[in-house]
């Protein structure tokens, strides 16, 4: 499945969930959806079979659970099962690795005989929200996409569902066929408003002319991650984009993140030595870069922008310096415009303090280069660490920012 993206504002909040929890949703919002499961162990699919009468007799298909790209193609997704098939095809997937990715949960669902294949998506922007729709849905809609309509939404107004079915009607549906898809729609546009959703994709809503059935066979969906204090009945947990669920202490930053006026961020990545420490979003990207231009290996992303408070910025300094198999911390930044840098490297400070006193930094140096308000008084502060033994070098404005890269991979 193709997200096609439109141009919308993305909240720093925005988590993607998985295929299993979509649907849950569009199950409570009364978007059709074939029968399914999700399991972790493969014999539960034996007990689920003697209780659900659909597992035993439809055929079904078994696909990865887990945010990676191209299942089919990698063996992920089987077809036309039966119930013994499937529980083999489950066997196989389940712990198999691709890449740095590992597969812990599939999804077993019906496979619905259908006749037309469709495309709904929804959208939020800085005005309000776009439904797209098309009658050539499918892993084709790219080469359709001149088929698609649009119906832009302005915020606080919800179209009537007269208005939506004559978006469908000139999107190519027809009678019947375009009333329902115009009520599944304005269902989709609930659930999107009220679950807190950013973007919810449909490829593809399919039909069965016999008897009328429609039903979602895949979806993409983002919600807003911080909105979830509102909604008793999420019980997921966002997946990661980089093909693996996040780790623990991904997690815990993401928590801290959510809670704080500014932002701090966290990706690790496995086998580097290099960790990053670095503040806004631009100069994060830029270091990551400079390290592995200079053939660096990184042990993470991080970023810290926006002022956020001491602690925040502690408790991100704490987790970096526990990344293992790390030679270097490089606290870099450009000229802060509105960022306390003294306030800030209190946080970094007393987290490095409290690392070392855990047993972590041993033959770790430390390059810092940074400027904005009273940096002055943070670098100094930064420089006194040399008397309580840190292997630390500080360096201000006047120092080019990719230097200590260069100085830290040199040293």
């Amino acid at each position: 499945m193709v997200f096609l993206p439109i141009n919308i504002q993305i909240p720093n909040s925005m988590a993607k969930i998985l295929e299993g929890p979509a649907m849950k949703l569009f199950n409570k919002w009364g978007i059709p959806v074939p029968n399914y499961v999700v399991i972790m162990d493969p014999n539960r699919l034996e007990q689920l079979g003697e209780a659900n009468k659909w597992l035993r007799e439809s055929k079904l298909v078994v696909k990865a659970h887990e945010a990676i790209g191209g299942r089919f193609k990698l063996g992920l997704v089987k077809l036309g099962l039966n119930l013994d098939e499937a529980l083999k095809a489950a066997k196989e997937m389940i712990g198999r690795e691709i890449g740095t990715s590992v597969v812990r949960q599939v999804i077993v669902a019906e496979m619905l005989d259908h006749d037309e294949e469709y495309y709904i998506s929804i959208a939020g922007n800085r005005d309000g929200a776009e439904i797209l729709l098309s009658n050539k849905g499918g892993v084709d809609i790219e080469e359709h996409w001149d088929t698609v309509k649009r119906l832009f939404i302005p915020l606080d107004e919800t179209p009537s569902i007269e208005h939506i079915t004559e978006v469908a009607l000139e999107a190519g549906f027809i009678g019947e066929i375009a009333e329902r898809v115009a009520k599944i729609i304005s269902r989709l546009i609930l659930c999107f408003d009220v679950e807190d959703a950013q973007s919810i994709e449909i490829n593809p809503l399919v039909i069965r002319k016999s008897d009328m059935r429609f039903a979602a066979l895949d979806a993409v969906m983002n919600v807003d991650w911080d909105a979830r204090f509102r909604h008793a009945d999420w019980d997921f947990k966002p997946v990661s984009e980089i093909g693996r669920p996040f780790t623990e202490a991904e997690q815990q930053i993401m928590d801290i993140d959510a809670r704080i006026k500014g932002s701090v961020k966290l990706v690790e990545v496995p086998g580097g030595n290099i960790a990053l420490l670095t503040a806004g979003g631009g100069a994060s990207v830029f270091y990551s870069d400079a390290v592995v231009a200079r053939g660096g290996s990184i042990a993470n992303y991080a970023e810290y922008s926006g002022d956020p408070p001491d602690w925040a910025v502690e408790a991100l300094t704490e987790t970096i310096c526990m990344l293992p198999d790390i030679k270097h911390i490089i606290v870099g930044g450009a000229i802060a415009n509105f960022t306390d840098v003294k306030a800030t490297f209190n946080g970094i400070i007393n987290g490095f303090r409290e690392s070392k006193s855990k047993g972590y930094l041993e033959n770790v140096k430390i390059w810092v280069r940074r400027g904005g308000p009273n940096e002055n008084q943070g670098l100094a502060a930064m420089k006194k660490l040399q008397e309580e033994g840190f292997d630390i070098h500080v360096y201000d404005r006047s120092m080019p920012m990719t230097d200590i890269v260069d100085l830290a991979l040199n040293s």
